[in-house]
């Protein structure tokens, strides 16, 4: 029981420190839309979105803050009990990353519109790039924040001649660490954590 508090608690903190440090890196150094190609299928696409994974963005940040929230005292809970009944330690792990990216965003939505002035796109007239500022004198309120995304992924584009999705490209979504994190958490956990799954929401 103590290994798997100590590796839940350790995952979930390094998730949110590295989210939160590729977060602010590429806000306090990149303008809004800049776009920097590391190589030809990974570039670093500087966003910002109201809170849903991937830059959708079509529900109210503080619904959906206020949800996130409810939804990440759901799954702690679920956590503890997991832990205290000795469920298997991937299944924790899945559980941690979910926690840890939805905190990692939740982060932005109450945090960032505190103490970070506006992300702007590049301009000669003024600054684009954000600053920390005195806190409450950022650019929103609490739970205004906007969710920073940088990693784009072009692997390729659909055929020409395709109807529909001819010439866009696959997976073109920005997304950030903590996307990841619960993207990858929640897939495993439908693919080899299932029947965990299910004696979970039965209880």
């Amino acid at each position: 029981m103590k290994l798997r508090t100590i590796l839940s608690l350790s995952l979930i903190l390094f998730i949110l420190v590295a989210d939160q440090a590729l977060k602010i890196a590429v806000k306090t150094h990149m303008s809004l839309y800049e776009h920097i190609v590391v190589t030809e299928w990974f570039h670093i696409a500087f966003v910002e979105n109201r809170g849903m994974a991937f830059g959708m963005d079509f529900i109210g940040t503080a619904v959906l803050t206020v949800f996130r929230f409810l939804a990440v005292g759901a799954f702690c809970w679920c956590l503890a009990h997991c832990i205290r009944r000795r469920y298997p330690m991937g299944f924790i792990i899945c559980l941690s990353l979910v926690i840890a990216g939805a905190l990692g965003n939740i982060i932005d939505n109450c945090i960032y519109g505190l103490v970070f002035s506006e992300s702007q796109p590049a301009n000669p007239f003024f600054a684009p790039i954000a600053e920390f500022v005195p806190f409450g004198k950022g650019y929103g309120s609490f739970l205004s924040g906007r969710v920073v995304d940088m990693f784009y992924f072009p692997l390729w584009q659909w055929p020409e001649s395709w109807p529909i999705i001819g010439g866009r490209t696959f997976f073109g979504a920005v997304f950030n660490l903590a996307d990841a994190a619960i993207s990858v958490g929640a897939v495993a956990i439908i693919l080899f954590h299932y029947r965990q799954l299910s004696e979970i929401l039965k209880k």
